[in-house]
């Protein structure tokens, strides 16, 4: 394959779970700082790139509110967390070289930048890595309809979701060995056969966009660089 990227400007989706390596909570900083090495060996192709990091590994909104907290006083919580994983990738990557941008949904000007969509592009014209916090700023949407949201704005090609297995699969391959891995799904598939990769509203929203979805192991070392060569193991959801 060609070393030439096969997108120019992308939004690599991580979730919070992800960040926790093999601890049961929290960050594991070993894990942050591979996949900050990867981001930054995209960056060193050229590609323009944004995050959008969960906050799973602190605290899940969706939980709070099934043991009784009020949704959107749980969701607000969920916001703090994302913008706590936002930081700490920050600070791993600056630390790796790469300049990078923290941008919240939720004003907190003494911690990061206000989410501004122009200030944003021009950022990742300048090639700084700017990572979008406190999901779309508001309660009941997941992150991953914020980074299919954000993706859309900043007028990326792809909206990369890095997960614990290298593709879709029809069912857990973790827990069913006989699940089929799909290497091209469309949205309707996903919204159909209800895939639990990305919640309905994102995929939706990235259809209406037709922002291709490109599902990988974000686990597997230089995989989103690999991804971003039309290299290794993923799904790409697009309209066939």
């Amino acid at each position: 394959m060609s070393d030439a990227p096969r997108y120019k400007r992308v939004l690599l989706k991580v979730s919070g779970e992800a960040l926790m390596g093999n601890r049961d909570y929290g960050l594991d900083i070993g894990t942050l700082r591979a996949i900050a090495e990867d981001v930054r060996d995209v960056v060193r192709l050229g590609v323009q790139v944004c995050l959008v990091i969960g906050g799973g590994n602190i605290f899940r909104g969706v939980a709070g509110a099934s043991s009784g907290m009020d949704r959107a006083q749980a969701d607000g919580m969920g916001m703090l967390a994302t913008v706590m994983n936002a930081l700490a990738m920050q600070n791993v990557l600056e630390k790796l070289g790469v300049h990078t941008r923290v941008q919240s949904a939720v004003t907190m000007a003494s911690l990061c930048e206000p989410f501004i969509r122009r200030r944003a592009i021009r950022h990742m014209e300048k090639n700084r890595v700017v990572i979008f916090a406190a999901g779309t700023g508001n309660p009941f949407f997941t992150t991953d309809t914020a980074a299919a949201l954000r993706a859309a704005e900043m007028g990326c090609e792809a909206l990369l979701k890095g997960t614990q297995v290298d593709g879709v699969y029809s069912a857990d391959p973790r827990k069913n060995p006989n699940a089929e891995r799909y290497e091209t799904l469309t949205y309707l598939d996903m919204l159909a056969r209800d895939l639990a990769v990305m919640d309905a509203a994102a995929i939706s929203l990235a259809r209406e966009n037709k922002l291709p979805i490109v599902v990988f192991n974000i686990h597997e070392p230089g995989a989103f660089t690999a991804v971003m060569k039309g290299e290794g193991k993923f799904t790409t959801v697009v309209d066939l």
